[in-house]
């Protein structure tokens, strides 16, 4: 068998107001049933009115994707009875979408795919269902109608992807371009980003699609890949088993890893579509559009060509840093901090290096933003530069940083005050190399019989020792010096085994 795969992705798109009314679009943080108005809560006689910025922002993500923008298009109401819906119907778009067409390529292990797009149409989001248990047992169910009436914006995919991993990179990619264009938060824990997934398996070499079922309640691109995988497994199981997939919506459990059998899956001619005949269609101005093409930055897949380009940076580098917006902005504004020394090839490597290690494990430590970091690019770009003045080693430096991420303070204000200074002082250092090899006889042994790994070994013990203030290159040398020494002045082989067969005997008395 072959897996067949499409997603659909609801984006709510980042507006002051709603998609039909004036309420404010900040539901998350507000009370329940604060932001609503007799539009949105769908009283009888209410009008709706477009919001334009939405209209926009649609039409920017369509074309930031290859899409056509038709000059003409429509709403449409969409019927369906569920308890979230407050006027009965959906204003959504059907037959003529703001986007049609379209791809999108993204890169799998190696491999170049390009995944088309059916369409890109504006809707309005569904109130909030909150379930809770009541004290006998019983549950009950609340609606906040703070979400209702949020422009959302739907892109659908063809069924191009083969695999999980596919679906995952594609919804990664598609992440991306949305949040260097700022239409959205694209968060997708409180829903900002949501996906439902369309997967269905066909004998290989057929060209008819087999019986699909869709996915929900995937809230992470890990719950999506997992969900997916297991959803692959139970219609191949069902499949050879001589069973029947049957057409349905499966909810995504997280907590048990398996998907569930919500309701049967609608046809199109179910939600019965109608135009919507209080709102006129829409004439998308040919200037207007040109307008909005002019607007739209340096892209992901643009933006990591040229850090590649400009910067000399490993592709695998420059891909990380520009999957995320706030990470390439970081990045560049330390590279605008660079002083008179480094090669730009060189402190940009270093930057890379710093940011996608140390940096970010900090950050994802404290769960945080690298925008909000204390350590801001000017911190970053002085800690690169005082170890290539070779005023504080790496070892020192990347307890610097964490002070720098603790404290905000600047890098050389933490070195001055903490006497963080290199020692390059032989004299210094000789006695606790001394020291260190004294301590650990078992690494000296293993150096005499020739591993020369244990020399690594005793380096890290004096950088240890030093609390990494001493020069690497200097106590590389003293550290291979004195076991050179020792080694040669160690007994001969024949008077080394006379002295064990001495103890021997002395033991054996």
């Amino acid at each position: 068998y072959e897996t067949v795969i499409g997603l659909e992705v609801h984006v709510q798109l980042l507006t002051r107001s709603k998609m039909f009314c004036s309420c404010r679009a900040d539901y998350q943080s507000a009370a329940p049933n604060t932001r609503v108005c007799p539009v949105c809560l769908g009283l009888p006689g209410a009008m709706p009115v477009i919001n334009r910025k939405a209209v926009e922002f649609t039409i920017m993500t369509g074309l930031a994707l290859n899409c056509q923008i038709p000059d003409y298009s429509k709403f449409d109401r969409k019927n369906y009875p569920y308890p979230d819906l407050m006027k009965g119907y959906q204003i959504t778009q059907y037959d003529l979408p703001l986007a049609v067409g379209g791809y999108l390529d993204i890169r799998v292990d190696g491999r170049d795919c390009r995944i088309g797009l059916e369409r890109i149409h504006l809707e309005e989001d569904v109130a909030k269902l909150q379930h809770h248990p009541s004290a006998n047992g019983e549950s009950y169910s609340l609606v906040d109608v703070n979400r209702s009436g949020v422009p959302l914006m739907e892109i659908v995919s063809k069924p191009d992807m083969s695999s999980a991993e596919e679906a995952r990179t594609y919804l990664m990619t598609l992440h991306s371009i949305l949040q260097y264009l700022g239409v959205s938060t694209v968060n997708m824990q409180d829903g900002s980003f949501r996906c439902d997934a369309n997967i269905s398996l066909r004998p290989k070499g057929n060209t008819e699609y087999g019986t699909r079922t869709e996915v929900k309640n995937m809230n992470s691109f890990h719950s999506v890949y997992m969900a997916l995988n297991y959803e692959e497994e139970r219609q191949r199981k069902v499949l050879e088993e001589g069973g029947r997939v049957v057409q349905e919506t499966r909810g995504w459990l997280d907590d048990r890893d398996v998907t569930v059998s919500q309701r049967s899956k609608e046809y199109a001619h179910d939600y019965r579509y109608l135009p919507e005949p209080d709102l006129p269609p829409l004439i998308a101005d040919p200037a207007w559009v040109k307008e909005i093409k002019d607007r739209i930055p340096e892209l992901p897949p643009q933006r990591r060509d040229r850090f590649a380009r400009q910067y000399g940076l490993p592709e695998y580098d420059a891909g990380l840093l520009t999957g995320s917006k706030d990470f390439a902005d970081y990045y560049e504004s330390a590279i605008g901090e660079k002083k008179n020394g480094a090669t730009l090839e060189s402190f940009a490597k270093s930057v890379s290096n710093w940011i996608l290690g140390d940096l970010s494990r900090l950050l994802n430590a404290e769960n945080s933003a690298i925008s909000d970091s204390t350590v801001t690019p000017a911190h970053l770009a002085e800690l690169i530069d005082l170890v290539d003045s070779q005023t504080i080693s790496i070892t020192m430096a990347k307890t610097v940083l964490e002070e720098v991420f603790s404290s905000g303070e600047a890098p050389a204000k933490i070195v001055r005050d903490q006497g963080y200074t290199q020692i390059s002082d032989s004299s210094a250092v000789e006695a606790v190399v001394s020291q260190a090899i004294e301590s650990n006889p078992k690494a000296l042994a293993d150096y005499m019989e020739g591993k020369e790994n244990a020399a690594k070994f005793l380096v890290g013990q004096v950088m240890k020792a030093t609390k990494g203030q001493a020069k690497p290159e200097l106590v590389n040398t003293l550290v291979n010096q004195e076991l050179e020494a020792r080694k040669n002045n160690a007994p001969s082989a024949p008077a080394q085994k006379g002295r064990e067969e001495e103890e021997m005997l002395w033991d054996s008395i």
